[in-house]
């Protein structure tokens, strides 16, 4: 309430200033001082939390030190401190500490630790980390590849498996022969030999099950090893493959006939095995023709014991679905081919004209080489 003052000059003095009100006692209580501190500093670290997430993320997703295509093998069971290791010694991440920090705790922010694949990795220069590890986490690995062609023998598949230079280990169970699938098998760094083969043989008997369930009606082959058997000998009759069904109907018509098969590829397999064609051999001797063995089809009854290769798909499909023909024979035709006859008499006009190209064949080479030489 203001004063009335007594004088004018009192009414011309100031008033008094209000007394400062009273400090609350819980302002002054150290509890309330500690938690004030505690909540300052708090929200300084989150500041400071949100701050180095922020830069750690950008750190994380831009481009990385690589100046060149790098390749990288990941071993098994290597963890997330091993995989860092590798990576920022061959150049990919930085070899820094704080890059380090901020890969694997980038790594364990998006929970992938656990989830990193071994493999051999092919890295683009730039990489960033965040990419890096997507490869990992999907095993976005480089895959290596073995072609095997059609027809092979198991030993000349053994071979080629063997000589790989990225498979390891060694062949342990050798597969039967007709058992594996000749296919493209890609695998990536670390496949074994004998992993390579159980896929081959996997593929076969998977593929097998599919073309006997779909094969044609009354055909004279009892089993899926027989149709085995039977495409074998068409594979290693003809690489044409327009030509499969037709060989294959050949073959067919002959067995319902109670015909001898009279395939030459099976006087080979017979005399030398898985290995037979592992030489060159153009052409059969009489005294190999006339050798006894079990596969020779001049020889023999019906279909030989066992195959004499690993057929492929098209032609284990021409044996189950041949060509309605009534072609009993098939001699070459000189271009890669064969002509085809229903009788015997067509047959031997056939063969003649095969001969004479043959003899053809050997007059000119010998013209060739009877040139004299030119002298300089």
């Amino acid at each position: 309430m203001r004063i009335k003052p007594k004088s004018p000059r009192e009414a011309l003095q100031p008033e008094p200033a209000p007394a400062p009100p009273q400090r609350s006692r819980h302002v002054r209580n150290p509890l309330v001082i500690l938690i004030n501190m505690v909540i300052t500093l708090a929200v300084f670290g989150l500041a400071a939390l949100g701050g180095a997430l922020y830069f750690g993320k950008q750190k994380f997703e831009e481009p990385g030190p690589l100046q060149k295509d790098a390749t990288v093998v990941i071993s098994s069971g290597a963890g997330l401190s091993g995989i860092t290791d590798r990576l920022s010694g061959q150049g990919v991440i930085d070899d820094s500490m704080f890059d380090e920090w901020v890969f694997n705790l980038g790594i364990r922010f998006y929970k992938n630790a656990t989830k990193l694949k071994a493999g051999e990795y092919a890295f683009a220069p730039g990489v960033s980390m965040h990419e890096i590890m997507t490869d990992l986490v999907e095993g976005n690995a480089v895959t290596h590849s073995v072609t095997i062609p059609e027809g092979w023998t198991t030993a000349q598949i053994i071979e080629r498996v063997r000589e790989h230079p990225v498979l390891v280990g060694e062949i342990t169970e050798v597969p039967a022969e007709g058992a594996l699938l000749p296919e493209t098998y890609t695998f990536a760094r670390g496949m074994t030999r004998q992993g390579v083969l159980n896929q081959m043989k996997a593929a076969q008997e998977k593929l097998l099950a599919e073309i006997w369930e779909r094969r044609s009606d009354n055909l004279p082959v009892a089993s899926p090893e027989e149709l085995v058997i039977l495409a074998s000998i068409v594979e290693k009759e003809t690489a044409l493959a327009d030509e499969r069904p037709r060989v294959a109907g050949v073959f067919v018509n002959r067995l319902n006939k109670s015909m001898r098969l009279q395939s030459d590829p099976t006087i080979l397999y017979g005399l030398y095995g898985g290995e037979a064609w592992l030489q060159d051999r153009s052409a059969i001797k009489q005294s190999e023709l006339k050798k006894e063995n079990k596969y020779n089809t001049y020889q023999i009854d019906g279909l030989p014991p066992g195959p004499i290769g690993n057929p492929g798909r098209a032609a284990m499909e021409a044996v189950a679905n041949p060509s309605r023909t009534l072609d009993l024979y098939f001699v070459a035709d000189g271009t890669g081919g064969h002509v085809f006859a229903e009788t015997y008499e067509q047959h031997q006009a056939n063969v003649r004209k095969w001969r004479q190209i043959e003899r053809d064949r050997r007059n000119a080479e010998n013209s060739e080489g009877a040139q004299p030489a030119t002298s300089n």
